[in-house]
């Protein structure tokens, strides 16, 4: 039987050595030959790399050489099981397609890499089943903090990721409560600026694209309000679930021309919508904006590539990810800044579909 009291040799890898650093037989160096060239036992090389403190000076400089010289490395996530501390930090995103996330998840990366942290990236789909799955899973995962695009409406997600005892970072929202910290954007207002960007070009029956849960209903919600301040008649809204590519968009977009009414333009609350309607759009002959004027929000890389160009309601997903990099670090350093909850701003991209 195995002696808990003894550490044990589970928690390292073996890397192949760099150029120059490799073994006589061209395998990757196990412990047990690391023990052997610095002529120590494989429970003193392990304390080495997990207590260096505890090792005296001449032995540990001897073995840390020959780890140096062999390539060998330890396993950091294997350790911090067992300490309770890591270097991981979970990024879960809506949607892996989406250019908006994978800027600020990237950047939120880049903030913490150099510092010495790795981000996993997990996909929700927009799914509260998936959301409750994956937040279950970081009680093996341990990780050091959590960011989510998006922000957790359920309580019994909210209560887990509480009990963890971990940084929370939501993003892309701004709710009254966050769960901790938050790099939010205000939805609403970026349907109020839909609603006021179509009354200005003349448009009086529109019409909304999107999700009806989360922040695409937090964006019909702001167009709506604003639409009947401006006397514009929101003659329809066409609801999406998942949200998975262009198709999503043309077939919403079909489904708004199906119900026969006019209608002088459509904000789409999501730019895989908006150029998918306007992909649509030109299928059916139709010219934009003179037939019907499009509008998105996001701003991805098609939004000025396709004609006419889409007119889009954009923000800076790069800072996104980065402000909340720093939050975190800020956190984790044990020197957080005084705002744990900030927002970053909308603004309006003029191109030829409205």
């Amino acid at each position: 039987m195995t002696d808990p009291a003894k550490p044990s040799y589970d928690d390292v890898v073996r890397i192949p050595a760099p150029p120059g650093r490799s073994n006589a037989t061209g395998r990757p160096p196990r412990i047990e030959e690391v023990a052997e060239r610095a002529g120590v036992s494989p429970i003193t090389v392990s304390r080495v790399l997990r207590h260096p403190e505890k090792v005296n000076r001449e032995t540990r400089e001897r073995i840390l050489e020959v780890i140096e010289a062999t390539g060998y490395a330890s396993n950091p996530h294997a350790r911090a099981l067992r300490s309770g501390r890591s270097n991981v930090v979970v990024a879960f995103v809506s949607n892996i397609l989406s250019q908006q996330f994978g800027l600020a998840v990237r950047s939120f990366a880049a903030t913490l890499e150099p510092e010495g942290f790795e981000v996993l990236v997990g996909q929700t789909s927009y799914s509260y089943a998936k959301e409750v799955a994956m937040i279950q899973s970081l009680r093996g995962i341990r990780p050091a903090a959590v960011m989510f695009t998006g922000v957790i409406e359920l309580e019994e997600n909210r209560a887990a990721l509480a009990e963890l005892g971990i940084p929370v970072i939501e993003t892309w929202a701004h709710p009254r409560d966050p769960i901790d910290m938050l790099v939010g954007l205000p939805n609403a207002d970026a349907g109020a600026m839909a609603a006021r960007r179509l009354a200005t070009a003349g448009h009086r029956r529109v019409a909304f694209i999107g999700r009806s849960s989360g922040r695409g209903a937090l964006r019909r919600d702001g167009f709506r309000a604003a639409a009947a301040q401006l006397g514009l008649t929101v003659v329809h809204e066409i609801s999406v679930g998942e949200i998975t590519g262009l198709v999503d968009g043309r077939a919403a977009f079909t489904a708004l021309l199906e119900r026969g009414d006019r209608i002088d333009a459509v904000f789409c609350a999501n730019d895989l919508l908006a150029t998918g309607a306007l992909i649509e759009a030109r299928a059916r002959g139709l010219s934009v904006p003179r037939d019907l004027a499009v509008l998105g929000f996001g701003d991805n890389d098609v939004a000025d590539q396709i004609t006419p160009g889409l007119t889009t309601i954009s923000f800076d997903a790069g800072a996104v990810g980065r402000i909340a990099g720093e939050l975190l670090l800020a956190r984790l350093s044990g020197t957080p800044r005084g705002a744990q909850q900030l927002a970053v701003d909308l603004f309006l991209i003029e191109r030829g579909s409205v």
